[in-house]
């Protein structure tokens, strides 16, 4: 058996291309997990994996010094899906350089 084949890359996106702002239904989503509510959330970088729908990285300002990285899966636009928040990662700092997780 040989190695499984690598991840799609990442591409870098500007914080003004489209999804710049996480959706509410996300920003829902991850309070709920969080069982908590951020006074801030807003996006400032993220990268996108084009997979059978398309992976976004985004890395989100949610208050003080404080970011959380999440991973948003957007379905084919005939799935006519809501956005999902796949995974994310907290206690991320400014510097933290988005990757796949």
């Amino acid at each position: 058996m040989g190695d499984p084949p690598p991840e799609p890359p990442l591409r870098p996106r500007s914080p003004s291309a489209p999804l710049s702002t996480p959706p509410t239904q996300v920003r829902s989503q991850l309070e709920e997990k969080e069982n908590k509510k951020f006074p801030v959330f807003k996006a400032v970088s993220f990268k996108s994996q084009v997979v059978a729908g398309t992976n976004y990285f985004i890395k989100v300002h949610v208050g003080d010094e404080d970011f959380v990285h999440l991973r948003v899966f957007k379905s084919l636009p005939h799935e006519n899906k809501p956005l999902t928040l796949s995974d994310y990662q907290t206690n991320k700092a400014k510097h933290d350089e988005l990757s796949y997780f």
